[in-house]
């Protein structure tokens, strides 16, 4: 995962050349994305965010703030938790603060973290952008979707099946119940229509 790291350093060295510093939060999100448990929310799905975005990068107002929030928006991650979207802000805005980044962005980036908690359509179009690349998996060919839905399975292994599948099931059923899963025109277009069929075809297998 090269790439995240060169990504995580170029967009680092725009607040700060603390080399140390940029060094440092770097290894603690590979720490956080790596550890012992993520089989979805991991390394991987960061770089799937990122590599979404390159076909609407111009569409996008505030690149950096977007960049910190896909980095930081699952790095506290708890199966068990209710809470995590709440404390990967917390997290990520005191990183930012040490990178010395003004106080407008933070908050940008710690409102665009809890956002992906209820993944609502927001009035800020980076935010819509940020929602459609985490639930991009959703859209996916049948055999990848197929993947991501025993990984999620993996991470949330302390529950026994019944209540597994009863809590997938009613965010799945939220998911079709919603107007539309995603909020830009451009991922709608891409990525609607599969994803219903996918999300439709895991709640007869549950």
């Amino acid at each position: 995962m090269d790439s995240l790291n060169e990504k995580f350093q170029q967009l680092c060295l725009q607040f700060t050349k603390d080399g140390n510093l940029i060094n440092d939060l770097w290894i603690e999100i590979d720490k956080k994305y790596t550890g012992k448990g993520r089989y979805y929310h991991n390394l991987e799905h960061l770089n799937n965010m990122f590599s979404e975005l390159e076909a609407v990068k111009n569409q996008i107002s505030d690149f950096n703030s977007l960049s910190f929030s896909i980095f930081y928006h699952d790095v506290i991650y708890d199966a068990s938790s209710k809470s995590n979207e709440e404390k990967s802000s917390d997290f990520a805005q005191v990183r930012l603060q040490k990178l010395a980044i003004d106080t407008h962005s933070i908050e940008k980036v710690c409102n665009q973290i809890l956002a992906t908690k209820a993944h609502q359509k927001s009035n800020d179009h980076d935010t819509n952008y940020l929602l459609d690349t985490d639930l991009a998996v959703l859209g996916y060919g049948s055999h990848i979707y197929s993947a991501y839905t025993q990984n999620i399975r993996k991470e949330y292994s302390i529950y026994p099946d019944f209540l597994y599948k009863l809590g997938r099931k009613k965010v799945l059923q939220h998911f079709l119940a919603a107007e539309s899963i995603f909020k830009t025109d451009y991922f709608k277009e891409k990525y609607e229509k599969q994803a219903r069929e996918n999300i439709r075809m895991e709640i007869n297998l549950l």
